[in-house]
């Protein structure tokens, strides 16, 4: 049994004609939705935050570098497979294991997030759905002051200011592509942002790692596989262990 597809005017735009939810899934997707989004919720106003505030740090790092050496460019794929293999480790252990002083993680993640979306119901009903997927707004404060000015201080005195301006920028970059990419896997798979090349590919990925009997197990890179290709938790497109 269909039912009719729900207009969103976010970048999502049509989310089409899709299965009905299982009754469980739907029941606790209605007890999320009243005990964890308050009224005032908006799903295109969160993405839109997160998004600017993320870009414009990227801006100014860009703008604040000045005759960047050539070994100094190297920062920016360094700062990428670091920040990818922080995704495989933190996903991989406290998002999927209770661990001591992260709880938080496992509880938001496992409890709230799988539970909201399994690999057979992947899709946004609408955008108040987005919290189900993206980070809290505080959440970019706290990587910005926790992690972000930390690390840009002890580069710009340990190695350089370009240094420190190219990873810190870096790392916002790598910060909204995961929260794209994440969005992006929960919308209709034939929505425009469904459809840009690449997506397709990685949606499926993600899809095996929502499969019940995969999720501890699999597929720990929201991004790019390189963690798991690295340390052979890659299940395929195909359905394949790595």
């Amino acid at each position: 049994m269909r039912r009719p597809g729900i207009i969103c005017n976010s970048c999502c735009n049509r989310l089409s004609l899709r299965v009905a939810v299982n009754p469980s899934v739907e029941r606790y997707r209605e007890q999320f939705r009243k005990e964890e989004i308050g009224g005032a919720y908006r799903g295109r106003l969160h993405l839109l935050f997160t998004s600017a505030v993320s870009l414009s740090v990227v801006a100014w790092c860009i703008l604040s570098l000045d005759q960047v050496k050539p070994l100094e460019w190297l920062t920016i794929p360094a700062v990428f497979i670091y920040a990818n293999l922080v995704e495989y480790f933190g996903h991989r252990y406290p998002m999927h294991h209770p661990v001591k002083g992260l709880k938080i993680l496992f509880f938001r993640h496992t409890k709230q997030h799988h539970r909201f979306f399994t690999d057979k119901e992947m899709t946004f009903a609408n955008s108040r759905d987005y919290k189900a997927v993206l980070f809290p707004p505080e959440m970019i404060v706290f990587f910005l002051g926790g992690f972000g000015l930390p690390m840009w201080v002890a580069l710009y005195f340990l190695v350089s200011a370009n240094v420190a301006w190219l990873a810190l920028g870096m790392a916002l970059a790598y910060f909204i592509n995961y929260e794209w990419l994440h969005w992006a896997y929960h919308c209709d798979p034939q929505s425009r942002v469904g459809r840009i090349p690449g997506v397709q590919a990685l949606r499926t990925l993600h899809l095996h790692h929502h499969d019940p009997s995969l999720m501890s197990h699999y597929n720990f890179n929201i991004t790019y596989p390189i963690g798991d290709w690295i340390f052979r938790t890659l299940y395929d497109v195909k359905g394949q262990r790595s």
